[in-house]
């Protein structure tokens, strides 16, 4: 597949018209059933895919992105919504004709997701949704989004649309680190939406961010690792193009070595993406694994990404050089979709140990 027609990186309008391309060439019908609109493929074939995306555009945005939407909007709506909300939103979703993603983010909350305050009330006829949410992936150009708020102090959550009387999607604050996923803020002030928005059962909120957030650490970097090959490929012939003491800068040990690195980093990372594609395939578990993917992967961009601005020197910082703003980009990665740390803690939980367990004794 080629992405040759790819609109260029702009203001939020490109943003938004890279998104539709990219729904043009399939990318958000992947893992999805011929049923509701998908191809039927494998979670294999969506990571095949992503990695070329990823390969060509180099913008981990774009791939941030993308990611909000699949795993943030249409599966839950997949696993959490009824026939009705599927034949509702689904198609347009699938087609990109609707954008989207999920706010779960507060000014005063992240990982600790029972700090959340926004809160919704029911009324006769809907619900009344108030608070603010923040850093929310897609807000400037969502259609609709997914939020999580507390009904009766139990986390449920709530489809709201963008021109919804009272909802507020705004395109600030602005973030260095994947600038193109146009992150912003969204603000509910008395946003009254109907009954037949509220998405899975009152008090699902927590399981259905785990599992969206479960799919999105698995599956991130399949695109990323499309930018990390890209980088790397960048990397080696600027080592066999730059010439120190008469011969070509990879001849240096301290150079050949870093490149070695980066491409042992890249081939792990992929292993670590195939492996969660193949359980999901085979229908087994990925919470142990996810986690561990978006840790490492997450680790080793970063590590390739300052490699890369080493080797290149100067010149790696260049700041209408791509190599440049990767660095950016991975500090980035470490944070989305939870923080090494939090990987950290959780792989220490689901082993039976860390600060969750509660000795017997």
């Amino acid at each position: 597949m080629t992405y040759s027609q790819l609109p260029p990186i702009g203001n939020l309008q490109a943003s938004k018209q890279r998104l539709h391309y990219c729904a043009q060439q399939n990318l958000l019908k992947h893992a999805v059933a011929v049923e509701f609109g998908g191809l039927g493929t494998t979670f294999q074939e969506l990571v095949a895919a992503h990695f070329e995306l990823g390969k060509y555009c180099q913008d981990t945005g774009l791939i941030l992105s993308i990611n909000a939407h699949l795993w943030g909007a249409i599966f839950p709506l997949l696993r959490y919504g009824t026939a009705a909300q599927q034949q509702t939103w689904l198609p347009a979703l699938l087609t990109g004709d609707l954008l989207a993603g999920h706010a779960i983010t507060e000014p005063q909350a992240g990982s600790d997701i029972h700090l959340l305050s926004t809160q919704a009330t029911q009324t006769e006829s809907g619900f009344i949704l108030n608070g603010h949410k923040r850093f929310i992936t897609n807000a400037p150009i969502a259609d609709v989004m997914v939020v999580y708020a507390v009904l009766d102090n139990k986390l449920s959550a709530f489809i709201i649309k963008a021109d919804d009387l009272g909802a507020n999607f705004t395109d600030t604050p602005h973030v260095t680190g994947c600038a193109t996923a146009t992150m912003g803020d969204i603000i509910l002030q008395d946003c009254l939406i109907p009954l037949e928005r509220q998405l899975g059962k009152i008090g699902a909120g927590n399981m259905m961010i785990q599992s969206a957030l479960e799919l999105e650490r698995a599956f991130i970097f399949a695109g990323i690792n499309g930018i990390m090959h890209w980088q790397l490929q960048q990397i080696i012939k600027y080592s066999r193009e730059r010439r120190v003491e008469n011969t070509h800068l990879g001849s240096k040990q301290a150079i050949s070595h870093k490149i070695a690195d980066m491409q042992l980093r890249l081939d792990s990372s992929k292993l670590w993406v195939n492996e969660c594609a193949r359980l999901k395939d085979t229908n087994k578990r990925i919470s142990l694994v996810s986690a561990q993917t978006k840790l490492f992967a997450s680790e080793a961009f970063l590590q390739s990404s300052l490699d890369a601005v080493h080797i290149m020197g100067a010149s790696g910082l260049i700041a209408a050089n791509k190599i440049s703003t990767l660095v950016q980009d991975a500090m980035a990665s470490r944070l989305f979709s939870g923080s090494s740390e939090i990987q950290k803690n959780m792989i220490a939980a689901l082993l039976g140990t860390g600060t969750g367990y509660k000795s017997k004794s």
